[in-house]
């Protein structure tokens, strides 16, 4: 039977502060999520991720950094939408809109609900070829704020999976929807600054 919850990180380990979802994963480990959800590092496996969404779960939550204009460090839970026909669908990688639309290509059913939970990062290198290993310090110390959003969260989620996703805290925010993509940014407001 597939669990009803998959808890994925999300980054690659080698761009820096890319590597904040499989940090968080790798923390669960230390204070683990209850056994009926699937906690997983997919890291940059784009395709495997894809897969496991179209097994059966009924919400997803992702694990990743994102820039969406806040301090380095802001966590934000984001409510994905499903993507539309003019994101392309991309086995190799793992562009979060990309993954999300090759599993709408993949399936005839239609996606779980996909939460984000987003941090902020303060240092991501320019490419690829720019190897760049370990957290920042702002977003490291995110990691063990997010293990605890986790464990509020997850519960909610299990008992019903249409829950409005709860307020994260002081220092964090819960974000407007955004297309499915992680990096969209939006504008800082007043308090922000």
């Amino acid at each position: 039977m597939t669990a009803p919850l998959l808890v994925a990180g999300v980054g690659n380990i080698f761009l820096a502060d890319d590597a904040f979802g499989p940090e968080v994963i790798r923390a669960l480990e230390q204070r683990p999520l209850p056994t009926q959800v699937r906690v997983r590092d997919y890291g940059i496996r784009g395709l495997d991720l894809a897969y496991d969404l179209l097994g059966g779960c009924a919400t997803a939550v992702l694990v990743d950094a994102a820039r969406r204009g806040q301090r380095p460090g802001t966590l934000s839970l984001i409510e994905a939408e499903p993507p539309d026909s003019t994101v392309p669908p991309e086995a190799h990688g793992m562009d979060p809109a990309k993954v999300l639309a090759l599993a709408t290509h993949l399936g005839e059913e239609p996606l779980p609900r996909v939460l984000v939970l987003a941090c902020e990062p303060e240092v991501l290198p320019a490419g690829d070829e720019d190897i760049l290993p370990g957290l920042s310090a702002a977003v490291r110390a995110a990691v063990a704020p997010a293990v605890t959003a986790l464990h509020a969260l997850v519960p909610l989620l299990l008992a019903d999976p249409a829950a409005p996703a709860a307020a994260l805290g002081r220092s964090m925010e819960n974000g407007p929807p955004h297309p499915a993509a992680l990096p969209a940014r939006t504008p800082a407001t007043a308090e922000d600054r």
